[in-house]
């Protein structure tokens, strides 16, 4: 027999139930934390990738798609192309 204090060390699976049971906002924050979109833009008159979180909010933007995406990962985050 182990102590479990509750916490889970690993990820959390959601069945059909679960998401069918979720709020609009709540699914909306689903993997807030965990993913951000790239999008190709123009910015300034240049091709460039805007890096939006998971609800829509702009974050940033990069020169390329690349760059964009090791900004994502520099911040412990999953990117996500949005085209």
């Amino acid at each position: 027999m182990t102590d479990h204090d509750g916490a889970e060390a690993g990820p959390v699976f959601l069945n059909a139930t679960i998401l069918r049971s979720l709020s609009a906002q709540d699914f909306a924050a689903l993997g807030a934390e965990d993913i951000a979109y790239l999008r190709p833009v123009i910015l300034n008159g240049a091709r460039a990738f805007a890096i939006h979180a998971a609800d829509g909010t702009p974050i940033g933007a990069a020169p390329s798609a690349q760059l964009a995406a090791a900004a994502i990962r520099q911040h412990e985050m999953e990117p996500a192309l949005v085209h």
